[in-house]
């Protein structure tokens, strides 16, 4: 018998989130991020489940098409790094990838084998930088790249940026740069992306031909205050057990390096996860769980495979009694704000070893 502490991902949940982003912008296609392991929610589940209703998927490179591909996954494929190599632009038809292209190595690889006639896609993608600083090319040369790549600048090739402060609303700096960037592209390309998550939610003038759809598709918001307006579903829950109970006296201390001390007689439930389950070993004391619905708070130190709960004021627990880490009742930004981090993290960081159970 195995441990009971699993993740369940409910793929009802799932596809509400994406019938909710797609009503933002119902004139948008969407791309569904699926990178990391869909988040950490499992790819290939995540994209047979959403294959009937979404126009293409993304990854971050090459490596994670694979797994898709080898489960059936028939959709175009955005590969967001695009090719590290020049031999994988080898695969573009064979995997039915789609490029995004951010440096001009890779505008000189994609280009030659257009010219070559090599490629049967030529409506790659091509990324501009707005203030991100991390990829893409300055909009002041895009007059001379579509001139020096005409092959590559097709009318149905998408370009897109990448908006740097999307998840700070108040921040007007999303809106210069979606300005800046549609000054540049007006009466010269029309198949455009900018939204992410955030921007769908929170900056209309970003819809444009495509979408692309990642954290909120999982039902973690975006935003760093947690608020959001649309109505978002949590798709992982973070499952666990308690497997011991302790009664400790006053001045007893708790977990690696004494870091807790009890103020008053305690009891203390060990709960069947740790680090090395992806739970953040850095999350402080105080950090909370739902023991059958109610809230213990995190004492001592996280250990690989172990967590620390004072449960003294919950009425009958027990061993076998059930945890939720994070999930419907307990939202995963609530312990990323514990733990100093974000919902991204704490969600991409759970580990194979913890099973995926789908609803």
């Amino acid at each position: 018998m195995a441990r009971y502490t699993h993740a369940t991902i409910d793929l009802d949940a799932l596809k509400h989130n994406f019938m909710t982003m797609s009503r933002c912008s119902p004139n948008s296609k969407q791309v569904v991020v699926v990178k990391a392991d869909a988040y950490g929610n499992g790819a290939v589940a995540v994209a047979k489940c959403l294959q009937n209703h979404v126009d293409m998927f993304a990854v971050a490179f090459i490596d994670e098409v694979f797994e898709l591909r080898e489960a059936g996954i028939t959709q175009p494929i955005l590969v967001l790094q695009g090719p590290h190599q020049e031999q994988e632009c080898e695969l573009t038809n064979t995997l039915n990838i789609v490029w995004m292209l951010h440096v001009e190595q890779q505008l000189n690889w994609i280009n030659k084998r257009i010219k070559n006639n090599e490629l049967s896609n030529m409506h790659h993608w091509v990324k501009f930088d707005t203030g991100m600083h991390r990829l893409g090319f300055m909009l002041e040369d895009y007059t001379r790249l579509h001139e020096d790549y005409a092959h590559i600048f097709h009318p149905k090739t998408v370009v897109v940026t990448h908006l740097a402060t999307a998840d700070e609303p108040e921040n007007k700096a999303s809106l210069t740069a979606i300005h800046q960037f549609l000054n540049v592209m007006v009466d010269r390309h029309s198949c455009l992306s900018i939204a992410n998550s955030a921007a769908n939610i929170c900056l209309p003038e970003s819809a444009n031909t495509w979408n692309r759809m990642g954290i909120s598709l999982y039902g973690s918001t975006p935003f760093e205050n947690g608020e959001v307006s649309v109505s978002l579903e949590p798709v992982m829950q973070l499952n666990s057990e308690v497997i011991a109970l302790r009664e400790i006296a006053s001045g007893e201390s708790v977990g690696y390096g004494a870091t807790w001390t009890a103020s008053k007689p305690s009891v203390i439930a060990t709960v069947a996860i740790g680090y090395a389950d992806g739970y953040p070993r850095h999350a402080p004391i105080g950090t909370p769980a739902l023991f059958d619905g109610i809230a213990g708070e995190l004492v001592g130190r996280v250990s690989m495979d172990m967590l620390t709960f004072d449960v003294t004021h919950i009425e009958n627990v027990e061993i076998g009694t059930k945890v939720e880490l994070w999930g419907k009742n307990l939202p995963i930004n609530e312990i990323a704000k514990h733990a100093g981090t974000i919902g991204y993290e704490l969600m991409t960081r759970v580990s194979k070893r913890v099973p995926r159970k789908f609803l």
